[in-house]
């Protein structure tokens, strides 16, 4: 599939009135409630169900070395681009690089065209780009959310699907993530879900 087909329309440009600027962003993230994360069997969440469960995660964090704030934000933007772009999989033959111009491109039409490069324009590409590029503690941790997050929602589909699909075999779902945890309350979190 090429990246021409990944994306879900053409790039938004901005009618000078900032009302409908802002109007037009609102009703793309429509499309992160219903577009599907992929990898899944049928009954795939959304892409705003995986960063709302991400989002809560950060709030049930103890850590008092982060700003859950903003671990909470960083999670709330973290997949913003795929309302535009899909949750593009390693399997897909589209490469890293690609994927990240992707990605950029999109968050830049949001900024750029339909907030105006606003002062919440810069807000929400300040933290994209902040998980993005993975240097502090906090996008750290909210990388370590979507890991286990990821490794929840594969138990749970064990659950609800074993006795349907018997040769259900989930383990790539925990190997991609739970060794991959950095964050001691996150590992914490990582090895009583595979206790269970």
């Amino acid at each position: 599939m090429s990246s021409t087909q990944r994306v879900f329309g053409p790039s938004y440009r901005s009618s000078g009135d900032a009302a409908q600027d802002r109007l037009a962003f609102f009703h793309i993230l429509e499309a992160l409630k219903t577009q599907k994360r992929t990898g899944w069997i049928p009954d795939a969440e959304s892409i705003s169900d995986h960063m709302y469960r991400m989002a809560v995660l950060a709030l049930c964090s103890e850590d008092t070395k982060l700003d859950i704030s903003k671990c909470v934000m960083l999670a709330v933007v973290h997949d913003l681009a795929e309302a535009t772009v899909g949750d593009i999989t390693p399997d897909e033959g589209i490469s890293k690089e690609e994927k990240k111009q992707l990605e950029e491109n999109a968050m830049r039409n949001f900024c750029e065209e339909m907030l105006q490069k606003s002062s919440v324009a810069q807000r929400v590409y300040d933290l994209w780009k902040e998980y993005e590029d993975q240097v502090t503690p906090e996008a750290k941790f909210v990388k370590d959310l979507d890991r286990i997050e990821m490794a929840l929602q594969a138990r749970e589909y064990e659950r609800r699907h074993s006795s349907s699909i018997p040769d259900l075999d989930l383990r790539p779902f925990y190997n991609s993530s739970i060794p991959k945890l950095q964050t001691d309350e996150v590992k914490r979190w990582g090895e009583a879900l595979m206790e269970e």
